[in-house]
């Protein structure tokens, strides 16, 4: 009976990790191991409250494999509605970062609306050295997001 209930727990264990794993996000968003993009942030919250608002865990919606959650039923409606006017640049990978060609994670803190597209950076020094030549930066990251989309952040690192 125990080595019974053994297997069967060991058995729903790894149908658990599959299940979490199936729907992890690919190399093109910042996301967790779980699948979830802007640690558990409201994108759409940016762009109507301007500052970062934690979603709540039973307000989701999923884009590009990645769990988005929202602060209300409204955000959430809006990021279904248009999905990429909402979701950051880069897919939450750090602006300045990729600029350079890399990804490092994208603080949800550290933020900037520009031209309508929500960026990210890793830490406030970065912040700082990408405001002083944003419009280089974004234009850089843009050339640069096309080669590394679909690498991972090992991938590039190791190069």
């Amino acid at each position: 009976m125990l080595k019974a209930l053994t297997t069967a727990l060991a058995g729903l264990a790894i149908s658990a990790t599959l299940f979490v794993s199936a729907f992890a996000a690919g190399v093109d968003v910042n996301a967790t191991t779980t699948g979830l993009a802007l640690r558990g942030y409201d994108p759409v919250a940016y762009f109507t409250t301007g500052a970062p608002t934690a979603g709540d865990f039973q307000i989701t919606a999923t884009h590009n494999g990645a769990t988005y959650r929202f602060a209300s039923e409204e955000n959430k409606a809006l990021f279904v509605a248009d999905p990429e006017a909402y979701a950051p640049a880069y897919g939450g990978y750090c602006a300045f970062g990729t600029a350079m060609g890399f990804k490092f994670d994208g603080d949800p803190h550290l933020w900037r609306i520009v031209d309508n597209k929500l960026y990210l950076n890793l830490a406030p020094g970065i912040q700082k050295r990408w405001e002083a030549d944003r419009a280089n930066l974004i234009v850089s990251a843009d050339d640069k997001w096309a080669d590394i989309a679909d690498k991972s952040p090992e991938e590039l690192q190791a190069q």
